[in-house]
């Protein structure tokens, strides 16, 4: 099993720059897969107030290539509609060739209304939401195969979608979904995503047993693989959690058939105990998946 972890919270007490530096730092030389981060104008966190840091999400990212090596890195996850489609995936293409072939593109149909009536955002209605999310990954499978005849959809049009440089990732980087709606959202995971992501909620299990099964046979219908989709679920980091606590709930959630554990911590940024538990878990779990038998 693979575990990342995701910066929702920037409230921390001395320069954001210098404390996102030293947590990518640290990260990247452990077994810890990918950074994620928020891709907000505002804090999300239920437990933070709307006035507290937030920081651009790609601009962090590119910050984030800058002073790392090895990890990957990814939004958890864009609204489909708060930028321009070509934008976002030239975006995220820039991302991937700047560090080397480690960027995700992770995508939502969005749902915070309180967020993009403060700041303007555009948030059209559910419908159309999931019409301009389909579109979008569209265009972005057309342009990462050198496609520049012209896109022409219901809301999208582009009469020439040029992308290069290409990406360094290839085929393309990885599309992540994220959202648990059975009927749209987990079959546009089926259709178009490389990885999806579901939420860790205290019913034993059974909501993430009824979700996965739910893709499996979306996959079915399309006629694609169910093991090419692979599987992330975000959960929160306890306070004063352990090691060994946190590798077990690993270990349960891949009985359950998730292979990619996202850590949150609610409340309040990463601090540095938090990133060793983090990070700790993150050895001890590709150390089994290395051990033979």
């Amino acid at each position: 099993m693979k575990l990342s972890v995701s910066v929702t919270n920037y409230s921390w007490p001395e320069p954001i720059h210098e404390r996102l530096a030293s947590l990518a730092s640290r990260l990247d030389g452990t077994a810890v897969d990918t950074v994620w981060v928020a891709d907000h104008l505002v804090q999300a966190d239920p437990a933070s107030s709307t006035d507290e840091p937030m920081l651009e999400a790609y601009t962090a990212l590119g910050y984030l290539a800058a002073t790392t090596s090895r990890i990957r890195l990814g939004t958890m996850v864009t609204a489909a509609t708060i930028r321009a489609p070509a934008l976002l995936i030239k975006g995220v293409t820039t991302l991937d060739v700047l560090s080397n072939g480690r960027a995700w593109l992770g995508l939502g149909a969005g749902y915070n209304a309180a967020e993009a009536t403060a700041m303007g955002l555009f948030l059209p209605g559910t419908a159309e939401r999931f019409e301009r999310m389909t579109e979008l990954l569209q265009l972005a499978h057309h342009m990462w195969r050198g496609d520049e005849s012209a896109f022409l959809g219901q809301h999208l049009t582009a009469q020439q979608p040029i992308c290069s440089p290409r990406p360094v990732t290839m085929p393309h980087p990885p599309v992540l979904i994220g959202g648990t709606g059975e009927r749209r959202t987990l079959r546009l995971v089926a259709q178009y995503g490389d990885a999806c992501n579901l939420f860790d909620i205290p019913d034993g299990g059974r909501a993430l047993r009824r979700q996965l099964e739910v893709l499996d046979r979306h996959c079915a219908e399309v006629g694609r693989p169910a093991e090419a989709v692979h599987r992330t679920v975000t959960t929160a980091l306890e306070p004063g959690e352990s090691v060994a606590q946190l590798v077990q709930r690993c270990r349960a959630l891949a009985e359950l058939g998730l292979q990619h554990v996202v850590l949150i911590t609610r409340g309040r940024p990463w601090a540095g105990a938090d990133l060793d538990v983090a990070a700790g878990a993150a050895d001890q779990l590709r150390e089994r998946a290395h051990t033979p038998g």
